[in-house]
């Protein structure tokens, strides 16, 4: 291990990013490593799993990276062929530089490039300067010509296994390598010649040759001054080609005296930018590497200094009012931990922390409560005058609900807070939001010399109270950070309107769950486990073998070698062998084994559901899902454990599954209730087109009228393929929808799917203006909103990267209408609670899919509830044209589909 002590020399470390990022690019399959989005990542990914490891190994104190400018240097100058058989660079790569160099601005470590020359020039400079100064010199780089810098004050870490393993390259060990030291290295390099840069060497001169003239004649210029001499077969070619070995010693020795910006003094290690951190790598996807990061590295950001003097008391019996009454005052906020289980819409809870403002917090051991304790407990839980702070409380509220507790006075929800704060964050662990906002290292200790870290650590015989207090007590401070942070948007009324009123509408949901007929779903398990079967065999005889359908190399000898179909689209690992493609492949061939195998993908898919589903089943008979407000980013729900949004519904087979989901005991019957074309809605509202607003409140067929509009006949002539088209162009548009994306939905060519967008556009130009409009004003403020607020940040919208710039225009064309159509069907969903409850009925919601509600109806019930339905949700928000509700009954959640 280096030595780290506070009197060791300054060690500096300096990488070559262009030569590791190039080796991480083809060390990871980029198709292993993607965003959502599209970008690809994976040399971001190996990079930057380097840098953790030899930042954690090596303990540099000072720290850069050189990369290369362009291909244009003084080298190519002076020799036209330099590098030239290098192969272009793949686009997936040189999309991946500019977030590299942001990881880099994120860790607060400078890069440079320096036009003209390359990243080895200037780490050769660098090295130059820093050993003149005394320090130590590491340098990470995939380039053999940095040998020539090693010394006793600089080392080479030579990659010799991916990324993963590294060779430390010394004085002895690069004369034990090559058989000269390493300031004749480039020596050797001249006479043997280089491929990678196109610098031919002398033919059969291998590196031992060249080693045994340079040490023969001490050096390359004496080699060449006693050419005469050599002799046999080697002499000939060397005297031959003497001017490429000149050559390329001029090339290869690099440049030690650049005149560059910074020194490596000015390289000191700096403290990370956590925020930056935290949304580079929300953005990338790299969770686990930023927990890799946290964990296996310290930064030495200065963290906010903290007067911490919490007063933890664990209460014993009888002492639960006193300290209510003492430290909880009706209207003043307290934080609040709940230690125990959720699942399944039910749980457990075994204690509770509470910390109120004064510094002190208190620590509940629920199993130890007694009567007269339990009780207070549950009045202070039930009354609103309390105001409660918790993280993520959904699943402490249901645990709570299940030792039969009403929870009212939920305040603020720091979870929540944080998720409209930055809604593509992909975590909202309270440790980690402490981090970004609090700046703090939760360290709780003892020692006077880390007074003010916090930490979850446990602390002394049972720390587990110690911990919660602790939690609590960061979750109140950590509530009125994020109120700061949301008062600078419209996240403050989506919190308190929307989001906290709907989680207990969503524990409500959670707690009930869906009634399911199990003897059903196992015949149905059944089904299509024979259909699975059946599928496979039919495709076995088309090919006379038995193979794995879910092999990818199997299925490309098959498709490509053996059948010799066309080829579909390159991937590192063959040809492709996905869905969209094997579809677009069976277009073009219609041969039956094609046929036969996406049969059965489509069967195993739909098994798989199903399996899913009866593993799910609780002992009440009913599925109950998670419903998910942290999730997307658009501001969707999701659902999970299982997902009940994805149940299929596109093919008779995919809808006998809803057939299973049926009326529990004591009810009469499944209402459904969905918006009709809320997005087009949504869409004519903002867009302030008069004709779109027209065809909407025609009454007639909405696809139907704007097709007309748009082809220029009567209602009554617009044909189903006319109306198929707009009915794509309808719903694709506020998708982001690209003339390529249409013409492939409706199986025509770019130019007439861009010829029917530009119709549209001629004839809605409401639409036009507003779509252009909308990704300007993103891209000026940074963000799109909602009609209610809700915000989305696109930082990628001025990104030079133009994939990752297209991305981000999609995303700013769909979130102001889908993020919108979210929170209209929540507003929906607490409207309809409150109605329900205050009706006083026993009917009841049970599910959300998107813009469909779901509910099980109590008898006698059904036509005031589907009033009540219908009028709460066409009044959950005021639009240019009416929210046409839509209402379906019967005994299964498929019957009640209208």
């Amino acid at each position: 291990m280096p030595d780290t002590a506070p009197d060791a020399r300054p060690r500096l470390l300096l990488l070559d990013g262009h030569s590791l990022a190039y080796r991480a690019f083809f060390a990871l399959p980029v198709e292993n490593f993607s965003t959502t989005t599209g970008q690809p990542t994976n040399a971001v990914y190996g990079f930057t799993s380097m840098l953790i490891n030899v930042l954690r190994d090596e303990q540099p104190t000072h720290v850069g990276v050189a990369f290369d400018k362009s291909r244009q240097t003084f080298r190519l100058e002076q020799y036209s062929d330099y590098k030239a058989k290098r192969n272009k660079t793949p686009t997936e790569f040189s999309s991946q530089l500019p977030l590299i160099k942001e990881v880099l601005d994120a860790l607060n470590i400078r890069h440079l490039d320096l036009e003209g020359y390359e990243a080895d020039d200037i780490i050769a400079t660098l090295t130059t300067q820093a050993t003149a100064e005394g320090m130590e010199v590491l340098l990470l780089t995939g380039d053999r010509d940095s040998l020539q810098l090693v010394s006793d004050d600089a080392t080479v870490l030579y990659p010799t296994r991916g990324v993963s393993e590294l060779s430390r390259m010394t004085p002895a060990a690069v004369e034990d390598k090559y058989g000269v030291p390493p300031s004749r290295y480039p020596e050797l390099a001249a006479l043997v010649g280089e491929d990678s840069d196109n610098l031919p060497g002398v033919p059969g001169v291998g590196p031992k040759t060249a080693a045994k003239w340079i040490a023969t004649y001490d050096g390359l210029d004496n080699v060449i001054a006693h050419a005469d001499e050599i002799k046999g077969k080697a002499g000939d070619n060397f005297r031959e080609h003497l001017g490429d070995v000149i050559r390329n010693r001029q090339l290869n020795a690099l440049v030690c005296d650049l005149a560059l910006a910074v020194t490596p003094t000015d390289l000191a290690k700096q403290p990370w930018d956590r925020q930056a951190v935290h949304t580079l790598f929300d953005g990338l996807e790299f969770r686990v590497l930023r927990d890799r990061l946290f964990q296996e590295l310290t930064s030495e950001e200065i963290l906010e200094e903290v007067d911490f003097d919490l007063d933890m008391t664990r209460l014993q019996e009888g002492e639960l009012a006193g300290w209510l009454a003492a430290h909880s005052q009706p209207d003043a906020l307290v934080g609040m931990v709940v230690q125990g289980t959720w699942q399944a819409g039910t749980g457990d809870v075994f204690a509770i922390a509470l910390a109120a403002g004064d510094e002190a917090a208190a620590w509940i051991d629920v199993e130890r409560l007694s009567a007269g304790d339990e009780q207070v407990l549950a009045d202070w839980l039930a009354d609103g005058r309390f105001r409660k702070v918790l993280h993520d409380a959904k699943g402490p509220i249901l645990a709570l609900a299940a030792r039969g507790w009403q929870f009212v006075g939920l305040e603020r929800d720091t979870a929540l807070s944080a998720y409209l704060a930055r809604p593509d964050q992909r975590s909202y662990d309270l440790a980690d939001l402490t981090l970004r906002y609090l700046k703090r290292e939760l360290k709780l200790s003892t020692d006077d010399s880390d007074e003010g870290q916090l930490s979850f650590d446990s602390v002394g015989d049972d720390g587990t109270g110690d911990t919660a207090m602790l939690q609590a007590w960061t979750v109140l401070e950590l509530a009125a950070a994020l109120d700061e942070e949301l008062g600078k948007g419209g996240g403050t009324r989506l919190l308190g309107e929307i989001e906290l009123p709907l989680i207990g509408v969503l524990a409500q949901m959670e707690r009930t769950g869906v009634a399911v007929d199990v003897d059903q779903l196992q015949a149905l398990e059944s089904h299509f486990a024979g259909e699975v079967k059946l599928a496979a065999d039919a495709a076995f005889e088309q090919i006379g073998k038995e193979i794995n359908l879910g092999s990818p190399k199997q299925l490309q000898v098959v498709l490509f070698d053996e059948l010799g179909m066309p080829k579909t689209k390159r991937t590192k690992t063959g040809y492709t062998t996905d869905a969209d493609a094997l579809q677009a492949l069976y277009v073009k061939t219609e041969h039956p084994f094609l046929m036969h195998l996406l049969r059965h993908r489509d069967v195993s898919r739909l098994r798989q559901t199903v399996e899913g589903l009866l593993k799910t089943v609780a002992s009440d008979g009913r599925i109950h899902t998670t419903f998910n407000q942290l999730i997307a980013a658009t501001g969707r729900l999701s659902s999970t454990d299982p997902n009940l949004q994805n149940i299929p519904v596109r093919t008779e087979e995919g809808r006998r599954i809803r057939e299973a989901f049926v009326v529990g005991a004591g009810f009469a019957t499944l209402m459904t209730a969905d918006y009709s074309q809320i997005e087009m809605r949504i869409m004519a509202h903002l867009s302030e087109d008069d004709l779109l607003i027209e065809a909407f409140r025609s009454g007639r067929d909405f696809h139907a009228a704007t097709a007309a509009r748009v082809f220029d006949v009567d209602a009554a002539e617009v044909t189903t393929e006319m109306r198929a088209k707009i009915k794509a162009m309808n719903y694709g548009l506020a998708y982001g929808l690209s003339a390529y994306g249409l013409s492939q939905q409706l199986g025509i060519d770019t130019g007439e799917a861009r010829g029917l967008m530009d119709e549209y556009f001629e004839t809605f130009g409401g639409i036009r203006d507003y779509l252009g409009g909308i990704v300007d004003e993103a891209r000026r403020t940074g963000y799109t909103e909602t009609i209610y607020g809700r915000r989305r940040y696109l930082p990628d919208l001025t990104s030079d990267n133009r994939q990752r710039r297209e991305m981000a225009e999609r995303m700013a064309l769909n979130a102001p209408i889908q993020g919108s159509a979210a929170d209209i069907i929540k507003v929906a969903m607490l409207r309809v609670d409150e109605a329900l409850r205050e009706a006083k009925l026993r009917s009841r919601m049970l599910l959300q899919v998107h813009d469909e509600l779901v509910f099980e109806v109590a008898a006698g019930e059904e036509q005031q509830l589907d009033e009540l339905v219908r009028r709460e949700m066409a009044g959950a928000a005021e639009l240019t044209v009416p929210l046409d509700v839509s209402v379906g009954t019967g005994s299964s959640w498929h019957e009640a589909a209208h």
